[in-house]
């Protein structure tokens, strides 16, 4: 009996969040990109991935934003949209994204803050409805690459990736992220495919008015 029931429970786990994760991998399959090969896309979407304790990037977030100026170097983006979360006054993670950005040789004028990518979701969305972007070159890393593109293009933002794989991450970390992806992919699906949640939004604020 007990074995049995471990068997289901092991099924209804691989159901609920192992089957999620397969179909956004396969999903993403050929729209991974590398700085080469990506296709010369107006606007490159650089995703939050916290703060140290005095407000300078992650070391995840400085290869986000390390990788998305490799892309703008080399011509292949005119823009970088940094989102990320700036609920509270002492954490603001597109001001310091955009701060090293800058560091690194981009143009102040070149850089667009999104203060409420809250999540990847809001990011994809807010994206879309509020900075107009139609079509992007999503900067993460491989671990969270599938589930950033199933979302936006799931809800009509056209989009490839570039993984921000510059440095070799602890295995504890990665397990971490990778066993997160998992609980949070469940949820991108639901979000995309059933109850379209609506993130923070605000006045239309377009990169390029004249295509809207």
């Amino acid at each position: 009996m007990l074995i049995k029931l471990l068997f289901w429970m092991i099924i209804a786990f691989v159901a609920a969040f192992g089957l999620p994760r397969l179909l956004t991998e396969i999903l993403s399959i050929g729209k991974i990109k590398t700085v080469d090969s990506s296709i010369t896309t107006r606007v490159a979407i650089v995703f939050g991935a916290g703060l140290q304790r005095d407000g300078t990037p992650s070391p995840v977030l400085q290869d986000r934003v390390k990788s998305a100026v490799q892309l703008y170097q080399a011509g292949k983006v005119e823009k970088l949209l940094m989102s990320g979360d700036n609920r509270f006054v002492d954490y603001n993670e597109p001001g310091a994204m955009q701060v090293f950005a800058i560091t690194l040789g981009v143009p102040q004028e070149d850089i667009v803050l999104d203060y409420a990518g809250r999540r990847t979701y809001d990011t994809c969305y807010r994206a879309l409805h509020i900075f107009g972007v139609k079509e992007a070159i999503l900067v993460t890393q491989s671990f969270h690459l599938p589930r950033a593109l199933f979302t936006c293009n799931g809800i009509g933002l056209k989009s490839t990736g570039l993984a921000a794989n510059l440095q070799y991450y602890r295995k504890y970390s990665r397990l971490i992220w990778n066993t997160r992806e998992l609980a949070a992919t469940t949820v991108a699906l639901w979000q995309v495919w059933f109850s379209h949640p609506l993130p923070v939004m605000g006045d239309p604020e377009p990169i390029f008015p004249s295509e809207n």
